[in-house]
């Protein structure tokens, strides 16, 4: 069972994939730290690392039910000559889900909030809505992260443990980001748009337009870059 631990190639497998998960969970990271931003100081962090959790979980169960995974892809119905499996119906409803609801804290930024009114959507809002619709956002993903496991490694035991490494690494790291984010309103308005764009390629993957990944992460990558130097100059101004 564990003969791949004398594999070379299964180690080169093994720090890939987990590299991979790591990209693939950026955001996840992003999602969990702006509806954590929603709570009062003293939960975001639980918030944090039970979504992380559930991140983890919900991809090792999906790896335990491989046959039904490859079920999914199976045509259920077809829609003006295009099939739709129930992969597709995930990906389509999830990025939906991920539009709607980034397009509504956007808009609630551009309003804009004085500080009783955040702080009253603060108290309101439900530790257990938040954890929900963290839990049906890791479905979505997850589906797209153990796709790619599925594919890269030959043994469950490989995909399993890169799994778990990759959220340890996210645990570590989803702390300073979500501070950072929360810092930041401008960082906000920007992972926000970014969730917006990875919502429209969930719902174009869902009716097989395929929109390359690369692409997508650069235009971030991009973006991100941009608005620190842009921080950087702000501070360097107000010093």
């Amino acid at each position: 069972m564990l003969e791949w631990i004398y594999m070379p190639e299964a180690w080169i497998s093994l720090m890939t994939l987990t590299a991979l998960e790591i990209v693939l969970g950026i955001d996840n990271i992003i999602f969990i730290a702006i509806l954590c931003g929603k709570l009062p100081n003293e939960q975001r962090d639980r918030a944090r690392v039970i979504g992380l959790g559930l991140a983890m979980i919900t991809r090792i169960l999906l790896l335990l039910s491989l046959f039904w995974i490859m079920k999914l892809t199976t045509p259920l119905f077809s829609v003006i000559g295009q099939e739709i499996s129930g992969r597709d119906i995930v990906l389509i409803a999830g990025g939906l889900f991920l539009i709607a609801k980034s397009t509504l804290e956007l808009h609630s930024h551009a309003v804009g909030e004085n500080e009783e009114q955040s702080m009253a959507s603060r108290a309101g809002a439900s530790f257990m809505m938040i954890i929900i619709q963290i839990a049906i956002l890791d479905i979505v993903f997850s589906l797209d992260s153990v796709i790619t496991a599925v594919g890269m490694a030959d043994h469950i035991e490989i995909m399993i443990l890169a799994v778990i490494l990759a959220v340890g690494v996210m645990l570590l790291a989803s702390g300073a980001i979500s501070r950072f984010v929360d810092a930041n309103p401008t960082i906000k308005v920007l992972a926000l748009a970014f969730l917006i764009i990875i919502g429209v390629a969930l719902v174009g993957e869902g009716l097989e337009f395929h929109i390359p990944k690369g692409y997508i992460y650069f235009a971030m990558a991009f973006s991100l870059a941009v608005e620190m130097i842009n921080l950087y100059s702000r501070k360097k101004r107000e010093n």
